[in-house]
């Protein structure tokens, strides 16, 4: 087993709950006062701009450990032919996803707080980050599956 594994391991997943957990946040807790108009608009474009930072940051831990986990964990074939490879590739798939809807989300917010609303950004925004939640819990899902040893 190569020695940098658990390293990466750490990071990747580190970066995972911080990030999922971002997302969640913003869409169940913050998202709904903005709603109503019942939060400033300078501390909810903190808010945002800081996920859309953890966000890219995110990125780049993913790309960096996940590539390190695939390479060194997987095969192309083990990735296209086996469970634990599908849940691979879903998790990618739903990084992907997550990732846009969070950037739209953010762009709408961000673009209409610029404009001095309030409750208009967040209600044309509201889509993009409800459905990034509802992804990011089934990449935790996901990751559960992946994680459990006798499952597969």
């Amino acid at each position: 087993m190569n020695a940098l594994n658990p390293v990466m391991w750490s990071v990747h997943v580190g970066f995972a709950v911080l990030w999922t957990g971002g997302v969640l946040f913003v869409a169940l807790a913050v998202l709904p006062p903005a709603l109503r108009g019942e939060i400033d608009g300078g501390a909810l474009g903190s808010i945002v701009g800081r996920l859309r930072w953890i966000t890219r940051i995110a990125a780049l831990a993913f790309v960096a450990t996940g590539g390190h986990m695939a390479g060194t964990l997987y095969s192309v074939e083990s990735l296209t032919s086996s469970t634990r490879g599908h849940l691979v590739l879903t998790m990618i798939a739903l990084w992907f996803l997550i990732t846009g809807l969070v950037e739209a989300g953010s762009g709408k917010l961000t673009d209409g707080l610029d404009a001095g609303k309030l409750r208009e950004p967040a209600r044309d925004a509201k889509p993009f980050f409800y459905g990034a939640a509802g992804l990011s819990v089934a990449l935790v899902v996901t990751a559960g599956l992946l994680a459990s040893p006798n499952l597969f």
